[in-house]
């Protein structure tokens, strides 16, 4: 009898039974131990009881949607999230990624797509491998192993995508980095044409670097390139 203990334990929120057991059944080979809530206050409740290292939630659910949900969690918990949404839905795709979703796959999709961006998302989370582990650039510090930023002292929440687009920038201060490289990077997958999930999250780590009081350095975009992290008056 195999005793190996899961390599993750996922959650998903969503009102389809069967897709709950369908994935169930597909990411065991693999390891990783799913439970299942067909809605949002169950879901919630079942986030505050375990230990799981991610969430797949889906947007379109009973009582309270997904987004309602993902707003909730971000009040106290940074715990990856891939929210499912209807294709060609880029309203809800947009509204997750502001609500601080790390990643999002549209249905139908292949199984073998959303482990893929699981685990690109749990590697991402790990143990750093990184020389540096603690990076300075203008009034912000990245912490690498703790995954931590701070400004003067003070903690700024950061979800693990954001922290790692972040991440990416600051290792080449002043020097402009290409949204393919950003997305393989931070999202773990190449960089498509019309997808502003980059866009999104880095419009995020600006809000939360403002709320924060830093002016210094700043996230400049350098358009159809991709972004750039400026320490003062340092140009593109």
């Amino acid at each position: 009898m195999n005793s190996r203990m899961p390599d993750a334990k996922i959650l998903i929120i969503d009102d389809d039974r069967e897709l709950g057991e369908m994935l169930r059944e597909f990411l065991a080979p693999d390891h990783f131990e799913l439970s299942a809530c067909l809605n949002g206050e169950d879901g919630l409740q079942a986030l505050q009881e375990g230990d799981h290292e991610l969430l797949i939630l889906d947007i379109m659910l009973p009582g309270a949607s997904g987004i309602d949900v993902l707003k909730q969690l971000r009040q106290t918990s940074d715990l990856p999230v891939i929210m499912l949404t209807a294709r060609g839905d880029d309203v809800d795709r947009i509204l997750g990624l502001e609500f601080g979703a790390d990643d999002y796959i549209s249905k139908p999709f292949n199984p073998r797509e959303l482990l893929a961006r699981i685990k690109a998302i749990l590697r991402r989370a790990g143990p750093p491998s990184s020389r540096r582990h603690v990076i300075n650039v203008g009034a912000i510090e990245l912490d690498v192993r703790s995954r931590r930023v701070t400004a003067g002292g003070a903690s700024i929440r950061l979800t693990g995508t954001e922290f790692e687009l972040l991440r990416c920038l600051a290792e080449s201060p002043g020097e402009v980095v290409g949204k393919e490289q950003l997305s393989r990077h931070a999202l773990g997958r190449r960089y498509m044409p019309y997808d502003r999930s980059i866009d999104t999250h880095v419009s995020n780590v600006r809000r939360k670097l403002a709320s924060a009081g830093v002016e210094s350095p700043s996230i400049q975009s350098q358009r159809g390139v991709g972004y750039c992290l400026l320490v003062d008056d340092e140009a593109v």
